[in-house]
């Protein structure tokens, strides 16, 4: 099995250290040293984390990982989802130990080539990992192509097939644009005054394509009291309720460093061409 690549994020101690920590010290019923050095590289690979599933499959057993557990080794974050206790916690950690949970069997790095056809983290979730607004992620907020039910309150699933242009990668977890994920705001009736401010803080942190977004809010117009397919109407809207109009996004966009790295890149190719 190939190894598992590196997240960003995901310093922790080495794996020959954790390994040698799980396995000669703490562990020493453990059937094969192999395995207790399979599971340290791994979890040096997700944030520190690995699920019970995960463990199985590198030959820990359930009563290894419950013995590393009650000694403080492996702390656990959600059902079946735990952290090496020597790994630092941060603020995404919850959210992290949910996208794990979701496929327990597979780890994070094969999941990341799913691309868009993966659990994508999105909706409030998102914008929480964007760090745009305040809008309260009392669930995590997931979407897939394929239906998925759960009796987990803590998750939510939102079935969508997305396209590339839909899906990045932020703090290492795949994650709807901010285009989209705006979108799904008003998709779920969040209060556009609280869109507001997500769209406000993401003008202010990066560029924002105000096409792409119109196109994406037109389906929303028509319930929101505009016009039928009036994107534009409904994104005017967010705009003055954040204090803004198109002329001063425009200006916004083009002043950030974003947008100026970016028209860099494209003035390059075109005088190459």
């Amino acid at each position: 099995m190939s190894k598992t690549p590196r997240l960003p994020g995901a310093a922790h101690p080495s794996p020959e250290f954790l390994g040698k920590y799980l396995i000669g010290r703490y562990n020493p019923r453990m059937r094969s040293s192999q395995a207790g050095l399979r599971l340290a590289e791994e979890t040096v690979s997700q944030w520190g984390m690995v699920t019970s599933a995960q463990a199985r499959a590198l030959g820990v057993t359930r009563l290894e990982m419950s013995r590393l557990a009650a000694a403080g080794h492996l702390v656990r974050l959600a059902h079946g989802v735990y952290r090496n206790a020597g790994a630092p916690s941060d603020e995404f950690e919850d959210l992290r130990a949910a996208w794990l949970s979701t496929e327990r069997e597979r780890f994070a790095g094969d999941r990341l080539r799913d691309g868009v056809a993966g659990m994508i983290v999105s909706g409030a979730s998102a914008a929480r990992l964007h760090g745009l607004g305040d809008i309260p992620a009392d669930r995590h907020e997931f979407t897939t192509g394929q239906r998925r039910q759960t009796q987990r309150p803590e998750i939510h699933y939102r079935q969508r097939t997305l396209t590339d242009r839909e899906v990045t990668v932020s703090q290492g977890l795949p994650v709807t644009t901010v285009e989209r994920t705006i979108a799904d705001l008003v998709e779920a009736r969040i209060d556009l005054s609280l869109v507001a401010d997500v769209l406000r803080d993401a003008v202010n942190k990066t560029a924002i394509d105000t096409t792409v977004l119109a196109d994406l809010l037109a389906p929303m117009a028509a319930r929101n009291g505009l016009r039928s397919g009036d994107g534009n109407g409904l994104l005017e809207r967010i705009l003055k309720s954040a204090g803004m109009d198109h002329d001063s996004l425009a200006r916004r966009i083009a002043s950030s460093p974003t947008y100026a790295t970016l028209a860099e890149v494209v003035r390059k190719v075109e005088n190459v061409g």
